[in-house]
């Protein structure tokens, strides 16, 4: 019945993929009491199933297919030999595999298993490692064979396991191929067991623990499905790094979900044309990538992709008008913004054949009743304010909570909100436009500062490659805006660069809002790529001898 219950819910999102108003106002969750999406509703859709599921491309042109059949019977045979080695029920593994095909086995595994995983990037520090191994609570970990020396600074009586070459003192997961097919499951799986714990990525703070179960991502990511415009026999590609929710999000639960191929090509360095070349090989018909992923992409020339994908989306940051338009006008398609975080899946989307606005990242998702809280009385209904779910109409697609931490966990969800720490506004369509996060958007001269307007105002330069504005101290203002610069490729960094660039800003912004200060420098970032803007806001509070004044040029 479970299975029939998630298909039902699914089925309706693809008959009404282009019909927003229809699927927002007829979704309804599925809610069982017991389902496990691997036993459920993969290995369902896998019996008998030749259909490729995953296909890996290397930079060096080896390639790996599987159906959707093969990895059925590959993650039971790694179900049985892990459970073997001592793997039970609501034990927490960490995997810090990269985009191979032990990161897919083993992921369907652990849900079998009813284990939970804690996914890890292999960009990870051993200094990382203590931490989500302490706080994880971690039993297990499976790891490339060339992260296993990490671990030598890492503490604790878990099992090790190793994924490549063989290493001393570590169990190779290759002998997984050596175990029985069949697997019978030890005992039912509640909805709402644990399946995944996610380290957030840490751009203001110490990285939060995440909960997720086994309805909260697999049944939640069916509104990834639908804003991606996913259908069945799609090849999917979104480049996200292994570790990170975006890459369960688009490169597990919303293809799978959609029984769609999943597209990988792995590369050490980035490179445009080659990504497109394989791209136009493999037949990508969706493709999802960060906004630092669309910037560079925009810089080759994109008509080298003689087939685009029919859809295109974009997350993970608020994606600059300037980079929608080039794409627009090279593959005849256009980038469509979508808002989640790694506490939900995605709330607010552009959904595929809807009319679209400039700027905004769209309406709710189906299944999510999305408020805008009052930054003064914390009422909903306000204009601009911060984005909230509404836990009356509670959506699968949200976390448990903060693991471990009741109090932030209460924090986040008084008053009967989910608060995101994200702040919007709505206009009279119902169309959400992102501002800032919560603690970027700041006041000068008493008007209030957005730097994501002033970001997307800089890309539209040719100079400009990235920017991230944050406050400066101003004796006069209290703070003006100052932008960190990347440049494109052809510009030099030096006063000659700043004028043009100062002039821009005074050409496309009104006068309260234009940067005032400038500087050449590479943005810090996560290992998830986003911005971490806290590390600029306690440089430019430092103070620093290569910025530039807007005043020096007059």
């Amino acid at each position: 019945m479970t299975t029939e219950m998630f298909r039902g819910a699914r089925d309706f999102l693809l008959q009404h993929r282009e019909d927003y108003a229809r699927a927002y106002d007829g979704f309804v969750w599925p809610r069982p009491e017991r389902f496990n999406w691997a036993l459920d509703w993969f290995d369902v859709i896998a019996d008998g199933n030749a259909a490729t599921a995953l296909h890996i491309v290397e930079e060096d042109g080896r390639e790996t297919r599987l159906s959707f059949g093969e990895l059925s019977v590959r993650s039971d045979q790694a179900a049985n030999w892990l459970r073997d080695r001592g793997v039970a029920a609501e034990d927490r593994i960490l995997v810090m595999l990269g985009n191979q095909a032990e990161l897919w086995i083993t992921a369907l595994a652990a849900m079998k298993l009813r284990a939970v995983v804690i996914p890890a990037t292999p960009l990870l520090g051993a200094a990382d490692l203590r931490d989500r191994v302490e706080r994880g609570r971690v039993r297990h970990v499976i790891v490339r064979s060339e992260d296993t020396a990490k671990f030598a600074e890492v503490p604790g009586s878990y099992t090790r396991i190793a994924a490549g070459d063989p290493v001393e003192g570590w169990l190779s997961l290759d002998d997984l191929y050596e175990a029985d097919a069949g697997f019978t499951p030890d005992g039912p799986t509640r909805a709402d067991d644990p399946l995944m714990l996610y380290f957030t990525s840490g751009t203001t703070a110490r990285p939060k623990l995440v909960e997720q179960t086994h309805t909260s991502y697999p049944i939640g990511h069916l509104a990834t499905m639908y804003w991606i415009g996913l259908k069945p026999g799609d090849v999917h590609l979104n480049i996200s790094s292994p570790g990170w929710a975006k890459h369960a999000w688009s490169n597990l639960f919303a293809p799978w979900n959609a029984q769609a191929t999943v597209f990988i090509h792995n590369y050490t360095r980035f490179d445009a044309a080659r990504l497109m070349a394989e791209m136009d090989r493999a037949g990508v018909t969706t493709f999802c990538a960060p906004p630092t992923v669309w910037r560079m992409l925009i810089q080759a020339d994109l008509t080298q992709l003689r087939t685009p994908p029919r859809e295109v989306v974009a997350a993970g940051e608020p994606l600059n008008p300037e980079v929608i338009e080039q794409v627009r006008r090279a593959w005849g398609v256009t980038i469509r913004d979508g808002f989640g975080q790694t506490e939900t899946a995605v709330q607010v989307s552009n959904s595929p054949g809807q009319p679209l606005k400039t700027g905004s990242m769209g309406r709710p998702s189906p299944g999510y009743r999305v408020e805008l809280l009052d930054p003064v009385s914390g009422e909903p209904g306000a204009t601009e304010g911060e984005i909230a779910l509404d836990l009356s109409a509670r959506p699968v697609g949200l976390m448990t909570g903060y693991h471990g931490d009741a109090d932030r966990t209460a924090e986040a969800m008084a008053g009967g909100y989910y608060r995101t720490g994200d702040v919007a506004s709505r206009d009279e369509d119902g169309y959400l436009t992102y501002i800032g996060r919560s603690d970027d958007v700041f006041k000068a001269s008493d008007y209030k500062i957005s730097p994501f307007e002033l970001e997307s105002a800089l890309l539209e330069h040719e100079a400009v490659a990235e920017a991230a504005v944050v406050p400066a101290p101003d004796e006069l203002r209290l703070a003006v805006p100052k932008a960190y610069v990347v440049l494109a490729e052809g510009w030099e960094p030096g006063p000659d660069t700043a004028k043009v660039l100062f002039e821009h800003s005074r050409d496309v912004l009104a006068p309260y809002k234009r940067v005032r200060r400038l500087e050449f420098a590479p943005l810090p970032k996560t290992v998830s790529g986003k911005i971490r803007r806290i590390e600029l806001r306690e440089a430019t509070a430092a103070g620093s001898g290569a910025e530039y004044r807007e005043e020096d040029f007059r």
